[in-house]
């Protein structure tokens, strides 16, 4: 079975057993998560498609680790002209590794 989750207005596809690495949440490693936003879900046989959601559907995960991405660099240059600007930005993930998705 998968599923089709929302979580900070991003879409992750998963499925019991795989690790998803979304927006940093406010859960402490070990803890229990619930995505009740199910978009979609479905089997090897049916697929039900939300009109937003599917309801009742719920996507239940474990929370392993807090981490950060890679670096991104960013360089703003504007020709003829002494304008260069350097920065960078790592974004703040949550590892989650998913249990259970029911219907």
């Amino acid at each position: 079975m998968y599923a089709v989750i929302e979580s900070g207005s991003k879409q992750y596809r998963v499925e019991p057993g795989s690790i998803v690495e979304v927006d940093r949440l406010k859960a402490a490693p070990g803890d229990e998560i619930v995505f009740d936003r199910v978009l979609l879900a479905g089997d090897a046989d049916t697929v039900k498609v939300g009109t937003p959601v599917v309801g009742g559907a719920r996507v239940a995960g474990e929370v392993v680790d807090h981490t950060r991405s890679r670096k991104v660099i960013v360089f703003k240059y504007k020709p003829k002209e002494r304008y260069r600007v350097k920065t960078s930005q790592r974004r703040c993930l949550t590892r989650v590794r998913i249990t259970e998705v029911t219907l």
